[in-house]
């Protein structure tokens, strides 16, 4: 490989992982007050060997490899565990390991080789050269023998893009690419057929081969699969190991182990070893034998031998040294914004459904008020004229507004998922991501607030002057931007699509009710009012009308009597021309203020529990 790596073995003494029960099983088993996922387990992964986490459902195999990783979220581990020879730092333990998950997470508008570039540029240390970093992941690409359809994209599962298997093997390189010394794979077979689940076996071979230690949890493996490995850690229900050693030359030492305890039936001829290991190792097995397998294994030699290589890989070897990392990230911050922009920019651009569809959206919308309200911007001879003008702006501010808000929750969504993956990864801060998907709206929301004004300000025909025509372009750029980025916070704040979907309902009424034109400032109750000024719809209509004719002293007739446009947008709607600069400070604020609160639930709240 062109990037060296250090060599480290994983020891574990006596681990224990307790979790508080459902309330459920609280109310009927009253005297437990914590529920025991993992029992004194006892092990050690080593390099160049790969070993595989077997078990019945429910016997603890995730648990036990989410421990290790330091990927839980809630619960009390117990123990001790040490990465060649110290105890462990989670922080320092992120950037010299990798975790495979059992869903392939990833971008689906970016490419294989992008994907994998992304992960190197955000994992690998800033002072390698760009063209060895270049290297290593084209090195990367051949032994996950993905090089062949590097360009590809990704897609989304099921639907386009790469197949299961290939998603899998990506979901290896994009973790092998950050060169670390340990790897965890959560069942890298699963949801596979035999030729896939060998494919990404043989590239799961190919990497143990360069020295890396990996561990797999594994789930009925053929016998081809299941021989792979070089050692088997063997779990129980109640989180108990029940065999931890070397398979064999065709699973002969398991086969040995199993076959000298007394009434265990001998194994049949081409019977598959992996299937035979877990039937004659279940509980209702356990119950027929009147044993049990973990206190045979607790008794052992092997349970001893296996103690004493623990003991020996608890000691640092001479010379060594503990891991240090100055910094939790590879990347300071401004590296980690740049390259989620460039990933978000790569990834905004190729996806025409969102961004393509909208501003089809636009455009038709643009042309329709221009046609329905044409050259009715300066006719205002009655209050009514006045009315059909405000109703155009109200309609373009709510629907365009609504449109943009709601195509974004999808888009985020599916991002969100890929943000905990690659945050657990030790790739960012949540900021960096959360800032990158902020600035990369920006131009598309800028490039639609041109293609609108450039489309209704002359076919409505409002007045000509640079003042006006910047203002009514500005305030509808503040709009596009604080509905767009309400729809991004809905969407971190809630668990899911469908929660911030019926969420946004909410809000749209609010906007639509307490935005100024259904019902006027003057005539909104006084213990409503806080709702109006807490509304941005009301500013953004206070500013679109104020800022065209706020300052016009035509007279007009308005309900039988003589006033100047002015005094009646004052009088009538509560709009001071004066008060301007205040409403384009306002309409400023609503969107830094919905994009912080959308970095800031990006980054507290995680509804992916461990």
């Amino acid at each position: 490989m062109v990037l060296p790596f250090e060599p480290l073995a994983i020891t574990f003494q006596d681990l224990q992982y307790h979790v508080e029960p459902p309330t459920e099983m609280r109310e009927r088993d009253s005297p437990r007050e914590r529920l025991q996922l993992l029992r004194n387990i006892t092990g050690a992964f080593r390099p160049g060997v790969l070993t595989a986490l077997m078990g019945v459902s429910g016997a603890g195999k995730t648990t036990l490899l989410d421990v290790l990783a330091g990927r839980k979220t809630s619960g009390i581990v117990e123990g001790e565990i040490k990465i060649g020879g110290y105890p462990k730092v989670q922080d320092t333990f992120a950037r010299i390991s990798g975790y495979c998950e059992q869903t392939d997470v990833h971008s689906p508008q970016i490419t294989v080789e992008e994907s994998v570039i992304f992960s190197a540029w955000l994992r690998l240390h800033p002072d390698i050269d760009s063209k060895i970093k270049y290297k290593f992941v084209e090195e990367i690409l051949e032994t996950v023998e993905l090089y062949a359809i590097k360009d590809a994209l990704v897609g989304i599962p099921g639907v386009s893009g790469l197949s299961t298997e290939q998603r899998k093997r990506l979901t290896v390189a994009v973790e092998v690419v950050a060169n670390p010394s340990i790897i965890f794979m959560d069942e890298p077979t699963t949801g596979l057929d035999a030729r896939s689940a060998a494919i990404v076996m043989r590239a799961v071979k190919n990497i143990v081969d360069t020295g890396r230690t990996i561990v797999c949890t594994i789930h009925q493996p053929s016998i081809d699969i299941f021989e792979a490995f070089d050692e088997l850690i063997l779990m129980k229900s109640g989180g108990r190991v029940i065999y931890c050693g070397p398979l064999g030359h065709n699973s002969s030492k398991v086969i040995e182990y199993f076959q000298n305890i007394p009434g265990v039936p001998k194994i049949r001829d081409n019977h598959n070893p992996a299937t035979w290991m877990l039937e004659v190792s279940s509980t209702s097995m356990e119950t027929q034998l009147g044993v049990d397998f973990g206190q045979i294994y607790s008794t052992s030699t092997l349970y001893e031998s296996n103690k004493e290589l623990v003991k020996t890989l608890s000691k640092p070897p001479p010379g060594s040294k503990e891991l240090y990392f100055p910094t939790r990230f590879p990347q300071n911050g401004w590296g980690q914004f740049k390259a989620c922009l460039w990933k978000q920019h790569l990834s905004y651009w190729r996806s025409p459904s969102y961004n393509l569809m909208r501003s089809m959206y636009m455009l038709c919308t643009s042309f329709l008020f221009g046609l329905l309200f044409w050259n009715q911007g300066e006719k205002i001879h009655n209050q009514q004229s006045l009315f059909n003008v405000f109703g155009s702006m109200f309609a373009a501010v709510l629907f365009s507004g609504i449109n943009n808000s709601s195509s974004v929750l999808q888009y985020v969504s599916m991002e969100r998922t890929v943000l905990y993956r690659e945050r657990f990864s030790g790739m960012y801060v949540s900021w960096a991501c959360a800032l990158a998907q902020v600035t990369i709206e920006f131009p598309y929301l800028l490039a639609l607030s041109l293609l609108f004004v450039c489309i209704t300000y002359p076919m409505i025909g409002y007045y000509w002057s640079a003042y006006k025509v910047f203002c009514y372009f500005y305030t509808f750029l503040c709009t596009l931007m604080y509905f767009t980025y309400l729809g991004m916070m809905l969407v971190a704040m809630t668990p899911s699509f469908p929660v911030a979907a019926i969420l946004q309902a909410q809000f749209y009424t609010m906007f639509n009710l307490f935005g100024g034109f259904l019902i006027p400032k003057p005539k909104i109750p006084n213990w409503w009012i806080w709702m109006y000024y807490l509304t941005p719809t009301s500013w953004s209509l206070n500013a679109l009308l104020t800022s065209q004719y706020g300052d016009v002293k035509k007279e007009i007739l308005v309900f039988g009597e003589t006033k100047s446009v002015e005094s009646f947008i004052r009088d009538y709607f509560g709009y001071h021309h004066d008060q301007l600069p205040l409403v384009f400070v306002l309409l400023a604020l609503y969107p830094i203020v919905l994009a912080s609160l959308f970095a800031y639930f990006v980054a507290k709240l995680n509804f992916q529990k461990r």
